[in-house]
């Protein structure tokens, strides 16, 4: 360095005050405070080394972005040094795991065996529920809660002032008395959000998927207007307990108020409950009603398909979620799912991450 930095121990405080004087002349606004912390912080550096001032005046004596080529000019002005710049962070190395794909050349001794990298998170988005380890129930919780469902729309009764559109006779007669011109002005139908209706069993032939549709339920109720109740045994309601903003907390409230979890499966009984209690009176009137079930049904299934046909007239649209159409070979042959497939209008799977989102696509394009 130059300047300052020939000085000796004792005039350096001067010759760095006098930088700290020229940087105010270059519309830096450094007050006494400023270029006592700046001194104070050459005390620790070594003086001679131009990176270390630069960088203990840079944090000292700019109190803002705009101050930066102010301060770089008058930096390289007063001591001619080159400024120094940081240095690039390397990139961050994703987490992956290596899944090796053997072929009958491979074990033959002829080509090496081939070698594919994938995150550990797009693995888990493909893997079943019920094959997963403690560890990946833990990592999926968190995939769950960072999904953003966005609800269905459905046009409201009353209008608004748009640009296009059908003429409103209204405003162009406000606008004519005003003013005594015709003016002319449009409106549109607008929309609103549709209601969306999840019914999860939480019976013993669901226990391995029930706790993840239930984190699914809680993000959708917490995002979008909507009714939540568990199928099993009985119909019980828990939208106000999955309402909680803490996962864990609105998973525990629901637990308590579930006496039938883990036993067995009256979906026709469950489902009439729920008709007669809120989904005639009006929740499921133009609602998307989701049913995530295995179809595996104790009751009589006639008084089910009569109750799903019910359902439907009333509903948008009758989804039914059952984790095992995901499987190779599945057929839709368990009494509950035969007696309801006539009147569903989708048969989908929900065994995975991403099946779970390809239902949220589809509850938003109802």
């Amino acid at each position: 360095m130059t300047g300052a930095d020939a000085q000796s121990g004792t005039d350096a405080p001067t010759g760095f005050a006098g930088f700290a004087h020229a940087l105010r002349h270059a519309g830096v606004p450094c007050g006494p405070d400023r270029v006592r912390a700046f001194v104070a912080a050459l005390d620790h550096l070594d003086v001679t080394r131009g990176a270390d001032v630069y960088w203990a005046g840079r944090l000292a004596l700019c109190s803002g972005p705009d101050d930066l080529p102010r301060y770089d000019a008058a930096f390289a002005a007063w001591f001619g040094d080159a400024l120094p710049r940081p240095r690039p962070r390397p990139p961050a190395r994703r987490t992956s795991h290596l899944a090796a794909l053997g072929t009958c050349a491979d074990r033959a001794g002829g080509a090496p065996p081939l070698r594919v990298a994938a995150s550990d998170a797009e693995t888990l988005r493909h893997k079943d529920i019920a094959a997963m380890s403690p560890a990946e129930r833990e990592h999926l919780a968190l995939l769950v809660a960072a999904l953003r469902p966005v609800p269905p729309r459905r046009r409201s009764s009353r209008a608004r002032p748009a640009r296009r559109g059908e003429l409103d006779p209204a405003r162009v007669l406000r606008r004519l008395v005003a003013t005594g011109e015709v003016v002319p002005a449009h409106r549109r139908r607008a929309t609103r959000p549709r209601r969306v209706v999840l019914l999860v069993d939480v019976s013993g032939s669901m226990k391995p998927y029930a706790g993840a549709l239930l984190r699914f339920a809680h993000v959708v109720a917490r995002a979008v207007p909507a009714e939540v109740c568990t199928l099993g045994t009985r119909l019980t309601r828990v939208t106000r307990q999955l309402r909680h903003r803490d996962p864990e907390a609105a998973l525990t409230a629901a637990a308590r108020a579930v006496p039938d979890s883990g036993g067995g499966t009256r979906l026709g009984e469950a489902l009439k409950a729920f008709l007669d209690r809120w989904g005639q009176r009006g929740a499921a009137r133009g609602a998307v009603v989701v049913i995530c079930s295995d179809g595996w049904e104790r009751g009589d299934p006639a008084l089910l398909a009569e109750q799903v046909a019910r359902l439907a007239r009333l509903a948008h649209r009758v989804l039914w979620v059952n984790p095992h159409a995901g499987h190779d070979g599945y057929l839709p042959v368990q009494s509950g799912i035969a007696a309801a497939l006539p009147h569903l209008d989708r048969l989908l799977a929900g065994h995975s991450l991403d099946t779970l989102h390809a239902l949220l696509e589809e509850v938003r394009r109802a």
